[in-house]
Protein backbone atom coordinates (compact mmCIF):
# COMPACT_ATOMS: atom_id res chain seq x y z
CA UNK A 1 0.00 0.00 0.00
CA UNK A 2 2.83 2.44 0.79
CA UNK A 3 5.79 0.51 -0.60
CA UNK A 4 7.93 2.75 -2.80
CA UNK A 5 5.80 5.82 -2.12
CA UNK A 6 7.06 9.14 -0.74
CA UNK A 7 5.27 10.61 2.27
CA UNK A 8 5.34 13.89 4.17
CA UNK A 9 3.97 14.03 7.72
CA UNK A 10 3.58 17.33 9.57
CA UNK A 11 3.59 17.19 13.34
CA UNK A 12 5.56 13.99 12.83
CA UNK A 13 7.82 14.18 15.87
CA UNK A 14 5.28 13.07 18.47
CA UNK A 15 1.92 11.48 19.15
CA UNK A 16 -0.30 10.58 16.21
CA UNK A 17 2.17 12.01 13.71
CA UNK A 18 5.01 9.90 15.03
CA UNK A 19 2.87 6.76 14.91
CA UNK A 20 1.84 7.50 11.32
CA UNK A 21 5.47 8.09 10.30
CA UNK A 22 6.47 4.71 11.70
CA UNK A 23 3.51 2.97 10.08
CA UNK A 24 4.17 4.47 6.64
CA UNK A 25 7.85 3.62 6.84
CA UNK A 26 7.07 0.05 7.94
CA UNK A 27 4.99 -0.27 4.78
CA UNK A 28 7.94 0.73 2.63
CA UNK A 29 7.44 4.49 2.25
CA UNK A 30 10.22 7.05 2.27
CA UNK A 31 9.14 9.65 4.83
CA UNK A 32 9.84 13.33 5.45
CA UNK A 33 9.20 14.11 9.11
CA UNK A 34 8.18 17.76 9.49
CA UNK A 35 7.74 19.37 12.89
CA UNK A 36 8.39 22.64 14.68
CA UNK A 37 10.44 20.46 17.07
CA UNK A 38 13.37 19.74 14.77
CA UNK A 39 15.33 17.60 17.22
CA UNK A 40 12.25 15.45 17.79
CA UNK A 41 11.68 15.17 14.05
CA UNK A 42 15.31 14.17 13.51
CA UNK A 43 15.05 11.48 16.18
CA UNK A 44 11.96 9.94 14.56
CA UNK A 45 13.42 10.21 11.06
CA UNK A 46 16.58 8.44 12.19
CA UNK A 47 14.57 5.42 13.32
CA UNK A 48 12.85 4.99 9.94
CA UNK A 49 15.55 6.01 7.49
CA UNK A 50 13.72 9.21 6.64
CA UNK A 51 14.69 12.87 6.61
CA UNK A 52 13.60 15.68 8.93
CA UNK A 53 12.76 19.33 8.42
CA UNK A 54 11.71 22.07 10.80
CA UNK A 55 8.22 23.16 9.82
CA UNK A 56 5.95 25.69 11.47
CA UNK A 57 2.75 24.81 9.61
CA UNK A 58 1.42 28.36 10.00
CA UNK A 59 4.24 29.48 7.68
CA UNK A 60 3.73 29.06 3.93
CA UNK A 61 7.50 29.18 3.41
CA UNK A 62 8.03 26.28 5.84
CA UNK A 63 5.35 24.18 4.15
CA UNK A 64 6.83 24.82 0.71
CA UNK A 65 10.31 23.96 2.01
CA UNK A 66 9.07 20.65 3.45
CA UNK A 67 7.58 19.65 0.09
CA UNK A 68 10.75 20.73 -1.71
CA UNK A 69 12.78 18.47 0.59
CA UNK A 70 10.56 15.49 -0.25
CA UNK A 71 11.04 16.11 -3.97
CA UNK A 72 14.79 16.68 -3.61
CA UNK A 73 15.44 13.72 -1.31
CA UNK A 74 13.08 11.15 -2.79
CA UNK A 75 12.00 12.39 -6.21
CA UNK A 76 8.40 13.39 -5.60
CA UNK A 77 5.46 13.16 -3.24
CA UNK A 78 2.67 10.58 -3.08
CA UNK A 79 1.21 10.92 0.44
CA UNK A 80 0.83 14.05 2.56
CA UNK A 81 -0.42 13.75 6.13
CA UNK A 82 -1.26 17.22 7.44
CA UNK A 83 -1.39 16.34 11.09
CA UNK A 84 0.07 19.18 13.19
CA UNK A 85 -2.38 20.73 15.63
CA UNK A 86 -2.84 22.28 19.08
CA UNK A 87 -5.64 22.78 21.59
CA UNK A 88 -7.07 26.22 22.27
CA UNK A 89 -6.41 26.71 25.97
CA UNK A 90 -9.12 29.38 26.16
CA UNK A 91 -12.77 30.02 25.35
CA UNK A 92 -14.71 32.89 23.80
CA UNK A 93 -15.71 34.04 27.29
CA UNK A 94 -13.84 35.68 30.15
CA UNK A 95 -10.64 33.70 29.59
CA UNK A 96 -10.33 34.54 25.89
CA UNK A 97 -6.72 35.05 24.89
CA UNK A 98 -6.04 36.49 21.44
CA UNK A 99 -2.51 35.05 21.24
CA UNK A 100 -3.75 31.54 22.08
CA UNK A 101 -6.56 31.88 19.57
CA UNK A 102 -4.18 33.00 16.81
CA UNK A 103 -1.88 30.08 17.63
CA UNK A 104 -4.82 27.67 17.40
CA UNK A 105 -5.96 28.95 14.02
CA UNK A 106 -2.37 29.09 12.77
CA UNK A 107 -1.83 25.41 13.48
CA UNK A 108 -5.28 23.89 13.04
CA UNK A 109 -6.66 25.79 10.05
CA UNK A 110 -3.83 27.73 8.42
CA UNK A 111 -1.73 24.56 8.67
CA UNK A 112 -4.03 22.45 6.49
CA UNK A 113 -4.77 25.33 4.09
CA UNK A 114 -1.11 26.22 3.59
CA UNK A 115 -0.09 22.58 3.59
CA UNK A 116 -2.62 21.72 0.89
CA UNK A 117 -1.48 24.68 -1.19
CA UNK A 118 2.16 23.63 -0.79
CA UNK A 119 1.67 19.94 -1.67
CA UNK A 120 -0.65 20.50 -4.65
CA UNK A 121 2.00 21.09 -7.35
CA UNK A 122 3.87 17.90 -6.43
CA UNK A 123 0.76 15.80 -5.82
CA UNK A 124 -0.96 16.64 -9.09
CA UNK A 125 2.07 15.39 -11.04
CA UNK A 126 1.47 11.77 -10.06
CA UNK A 127 -1.69 11.64 -7.95
CA UNK A 128 -1.89 10.25 -4.45
CA UNK A 129 -3.39 10.91 -1.05
CA UNK A 130 -3.68 13.92 1.23
CA UNK A 131 -5.05 13.17 4.68
CA UNK A 132 -5.74 15.87 7.25
CA UNK A 133 -6.04 15.12 10.95
CA UNK A 134 -9.33 16.59 12.13
CA UNK A 135 -11.22 15.39 15.22
CA UNK A 136 -14.54 14.05 16.43
CA UNK A 137 -14.81 17.57 17.83
CA UNK A 138 -15.53 18.58 14.23
CA UNK A 139 -18.64 16.40 14.17
CA UNK A 140 -20.11 16.94 17.65
CA UNK A 141 -20.37 19.88 20.03
CA UNK A 142 -17.46 20.15 22.47
CA UNK A 143 -18.35 22.82 25.04
CA UNK A 144 -15.09 22.25 26.93
CA UNK A 145 -13.02 23.40 23.93
CA UNK A 146 -15.34 25.19 21.53
CA UNK A 147 -12.61 26.99 19.60
CA UNK A 148 -10.77 23.73 18.97
CA UNK A 149 -14.01 22.21 17.70
CA UNK A 150 -14.59 25.21 15.45
CA UNK A 151 -11.12 24.90 13.92
CA UNK A 152 -11.57 21.20 13.23
CA UNK A 153 -15.05 21.72 11.80
CA UNK A 154 -13.50 24.15 9.35
CA UNK A 155 -11.01 21.47 8.33
CA UNK A 156 -13.70 18.92 7.52
CA UNK A 157 -15.59 21.53 5.48
CA UNK A 158 -12.39 22.37 3.64
CA UNK A 159 -11.75 18.72 2.80
CA UNK A 160 -15.29 18.13 1.56
CA UNK A 161 -15.19 21.22 -0.64
CA UNK A 162 -11.72 20.80 -2.16
CA UNK A 163 -11.82 17.04 -2.74
CA UNK A 164 -14.07 17.10 -5.83
CA UNK A 165 -11.83 19.63 -7.59
CA UNK A 166 -8.70 17.57 -6.91
CA UNK A 167 -10.18 14.23 -7.93
CA UNK A 168 -9.70 14.90 -11.65
CA UNK A 169 -5.94 15.00 -11.04
CA UNK A 170 -5.98 11.69 -9.19
CA UNK A 171 -5.46 13.30 -5.79
CA UNK A 172 -7.64 11.91 -2.99
CA UNK A 173 -8.33 14.19 -0.01
CA UNK A 174 -9.76 12.94 3.28
CA UNK A 175 -9.93 13.80 6.97
CA UNK A 176 -9.38 11.46 9.90
CA UNK A 177 -11.43 12.34 12.99
CA UNK A 178 -10.14 10.68 16.17
CA UNK A 179 -11.91 11.00 19.50
CA UNK A 180 -9.80 11.67 22.61
CA UNK A 181 -6.35 10.17 22.03
CA UNK A 182 -3.58 9.52 24.53
CA UNK A 183 -1.25 12.32 23.43
CA UNK A 184 0.12 15.54 24.89
CA UNK A 185 -2.76 17.58 23.44
CA UNK A 186 -5.12 16.36 26.21
CA UNK A 187 -2.82 17.12 29.13
CA UNK A 188 -4.84 20.18 30.17
CA UNK A 189 -7.97 18.11 30.75
CA UNK A 190 -6.70 14.52 31.12
CA UNK A 191 -7.92 14.41 34.73
CA UNK A 192 -11.46 15.36 33.66
CA UNK A 193 -11.43 12.69 30.96
CA UNK A 194 -10.36 10.10 33.54
CA UNK A 195 -13.02 11.21 36.02
CA UNK A 196 -15.73 10.90 33.39
CA UNK A 197 -14.48 7.44 32.41
CA UNK A 198 -14.06 8.37 28.75
CA UNK A 199 -11.92 5.74 26.96
CA UNK A 200 -8.84 7.00 25.15
CA UNK A 201 -7.57 5.89 21.79
CA UNK A 202 -3.99 4.73 21.48
CA UNK A 203 -1.94 6.40 18.75
CA UNK A 204 -1.53 3.04 17.05
CA UNK A 205 -5.30 2.76 16.70
CA UNK A 206 -5.31 6.12 14.94
CA UNK A 207 -2.43 4.98 12.70
CA UNK A 208 -4.56 1.94 11.83
CA UNK A 209 -7.27 4.34 10.66
CA UNK A 210 -4.86 6.22 8.41
CA UNK A 211 -3.90 2.93 6.79
CA UNK A 212 -7.57 2.08 6.29
CA UNK A 213 -8.23 5.42 4.60
CA UNK A 214 -5.27 4.90 2.26
CA UNK A 215 -6.47 1.41 1.40
CA UNK A 216 -10.05 2.58 0.69
CA UNK A 217 -8.92 4.91 -2.13
CA UNK A 218 -11.95 7.17 -1.60
CA UNK A 219 -12.08 10.95 -1.40
CA UNK A 220 -13.88 13.81 0.32
CA UNK A 221 -14.71 11.87 3.47
CA UNK A 222 -14.28 12.40 7.21
CA UNK A 223 -13.44 9.10 8.86
CA UNK A 224 -14.53 8.57 12.48
CA UNK A 225 -12.12 6.86 14.88
CA UNK A 226 -13.91 6.02 18.13
CA UNK A 227 -13.07 3.36 20.75
CA UNK A 228 -15.11 0.20 20.30
CA UNK A 229 -16.49 1.16 16.88
CA UNK A 230 -15.48 0.41 13.33
CA UNK A 231 -13.53 3.09 11.50
CA UNK A 232 -15.88 4.51 8.89
CA UNK A 233 -16.81 7.71 7.07
CA UNK A 234 -19.22 10.05 8.82
CA UNK A 235 -22.48 10.44 6.90
CA UNK A 236 -23.20 14.15 6.66
CA UNK A 237 -26.88 14.93 6.30
CA UNK A 238 -27.88 16.75 3.15
CA UNK A 239 -29.24 20.28 3.33
CA UNK A 240 -32.56 21.29 1.76
CA UNK A 241 -32.35 22.65 -1.75
CA UNK A 242 -33.85 25.97 -2.71
CA UNK A 243 -37.60 25.93 -3.20
CA UNK A 244 -38.54 27.36 -6.55
CA UNK A 245 -41.84 29.01 -7.52
CA UNK A 246 -44.50 26.35 -7.68
CA UNK A 247 -42.68 24.45 -4.90
CA UNK A 248 -40.29 22.71 -7.28
CA UNK A 249 -37.12 22.02 -5.26
CA UNK A 250 -33.66 22.05 -6.72
CA UNK A 251 -31.67 18.89 -6.03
Amino acid sequence: MTDGRVALVTGGAHGIGGAVVRRLAAGGASVVVADVDLSGAEAVAATVGGVAVRCDVSSLEDNVAAVALAVEAFGGLDIAVLNAGVSAGCSVGDDFDLARYRRLIGANLDGPVLGMHAVWPAMRERGGDVIVTASMAALAAVPADALYGASKSAVTALVRSVAPTWAASGVRLNAVCPSFTDTAIIEGFRETIDELGIPLLDVEQVADAFEQVLAARRTGESWMVVPGRDVQPYRFRGVPGARMPGHQELP
